[in-house]
């Protein structure tokens, strides 16, 4: 994925104010109209990912299905189905392998709130706040044991290949943001984590539905592109979000800033502000508790210098290239899904 600056033209500004502006807004597009053509298959999809979950251990189920039913946007496994329905009619492979995305991506959740210590995951408590860290650890852990054993399955190699290599730069990303020095303000090594710990996986789901299409080389990378683009965006805006007080978010106002995490809001500010407020950012993030004062400090020093405005542009870039990545596509109504699916990561309010 090439940072936003190498992106021909850039028009992430034009995306952006498309997107945003009022009228848009008001009538923004909710992601289950924008999968309806794919609608019967999502709502069979999401019987076998419950169904399938199921084991003898009542704690493993319990813990599952608290994570998999609390409202996630099935974005991820969405592509999978998409991609694949752009070359021919969605068999029960793509649903298995979009069924896998899903395992895949809620597995690292498991892991990423034992190892934030997150107190909350989709507007509830964590799994780790009510089972304790064990429980969800070895649940994340069931759950990719699963989807790589449902990839077996299917006995395609090349998927195989696709996803092993997913989730090793997935582990990667996760050691190298918590290996990352405390108060690193390097733009770079933020976009190289987020694209470890999300993107990578955007591109693979789309990637792998084109695969089990047999759609053209060029093509399936062309979708690989594209994910991985939207992957980028939706995590900066994800992260533009976590400073904006709203209760659509499914998280508490600044967990990121709680959890001292350096992500791009954060990021642009210290590169924009004052010596002396740059020197009390610096000190801050390495407290070992920031308290509700010091993070309304922060939001408002983060609105002054416009660093949500700076943070969305940059998502803006990054949908401008998956945009771009869709014209050589077949036309229809699933190129026509993953253009809005586009715009409505740019534009979401939570």
């Amino acid at each position: 994925v090439p940072a936003p600056s190498m992106i021909k033209n850039s028009p992430a500004r034009i995306v952006q104010n498309e997107v945003g502006s009022p009228e848009q807004k008001n009538l923004q597009i909710r992601p289950e109209e924008i999968l309806k053509n794919i609608g019967p298959e999502m709502d069979l999809l999401e019987k076998f990912i419950i169904h399938d979950i199921d084991t003898d251990v009542e704690l493993l189920n319990t813990v599952a299905h608290h994570i998999l039913l609390a409202g996630g946007k099935r974005l991820r496994p969405a592509l999978v189905l998409l991609a694949s329905s752009l070359f021919e009619s969605i068999g029960e492979s793509p649903l298995r392998v979009a069924q896998v995305v899903e395992y895949l991506h809620t597995a690292t959740l498991l892991h990423d709130d034992v190892v934030d210590g997150a107190e909350t995951r989709r507007a509830q408590k964590a799994a780790r706040q009510i089972w304790g860290n064990e429980a969800s650890v070895l649940s994340g852990d069931y759950l990719l044991s699963k989807a790589f054993h449902m990839l077996t399955t299917l006995r395609n190699l090349e998927l195989l290949q696709i996803m092993s290599r997913t989730t090793t730069l997935m582990a990667e990303g996760e050691i190298l943001q918590l290996t990352r020095e405390i108060g690193s303000e390097d733009e770079e090594v933020y976009l190289r984590i987020i694209y470890l710990k999300t993107a990578c996986l955007f591109g693979s789901a789309a990637q792998a539905g084109a695969v089990l299409a047999k759609a053209p080389p060029e093509l399936s990378e062309a979708l690989k592109r594209y994910g991985e683009a939207l992957g980028m965006a939706f995590q900066i805006v994800d992260d533009a979000l976590d400073y904006v007080e709203s209760p659509k978010t499914g998280k508490n106002h600044g967990t990121d800033l709680m959890e001292r995490k350096m992500t791009l809001p954060l990021i642009h500010l210290i590169h924009n502000c004052k010596a002396d407020e740059k020197s009390f950012l610096l000190d801050l993030i390495k407290e070992k508790q920031i308290g509700s004062e010091q993070l309304k400090e922060v939001t408002q020093m983060i609105l002054r210098y416009e660093s949500i405005e700076y943070t969305l542009g940059r998502a803006g870039d990054y949908i401008a290239s998956a945009l771009q990545e869709t014209e050589p596509l077949p036309q229809g109504p699933a190129r026509d899904s993953l253009e809005k699916l586009a715009h409505y990561v740019l534009s979401r309010s939570h």
